[in-house]
């Protein structure tokens, strides 16, 4: 499977949303999917950009991330991830491990840098 059409099938997952994450990402909310935790987290990242993150977890299991991508909330959804935690909305892809996260976006080649690094929780 080539990562492209990975890319693609979880960006059109990513529209199977839970009510709460629908309404932070301005879309119509699904009243199938319901959410039983919801926490948000603040980064710092290298750039010195502060990134807030709302991870959701329905009741049948499925987990979300809520984050703005170029001016605009997305939402992620939770995918396999050899390490860490991995969620996809479209060409994007946020990575996080323990504390850190990095934002990748497929689209702009394989060996392309991130266009967030070095994202590390901020302890409140």
């Amino acid at each position: 499977m080539s990562r492209r059409w990975c890319a693609w099938v979880m960006g059109m997952l990513a529209f199977v949303a839970v009510p709460d994450a629908v309404r932070a990402a301005g879309l119509q909310p699904l009243p199938d999917i319901r959410t039983s935790h919801r926490v948000t987290q603040k980064y710092t990242c290298a750039t010195g950009r502060i990134l807030h993150v709302t991870y959701l977890t329905a009741t049948n299991g499925q987990s979300f991330a809520v984050l703005p991508v170029k001016g605009k909330q997305m939402l992620f959804v939770n995918v396999m991830s050899g390490s860490g935690a991995r969620y996809q909305a479209g060409s994007y892809t946020w990575w996080t491990k323990g504390p850190q996260g990095t934002l990748y976006d497929a689209m702009l080649g394989e060996n392309a840098p991130p266009l967030l690094s070095d994202c590390v929780t901020i302890v409140r």
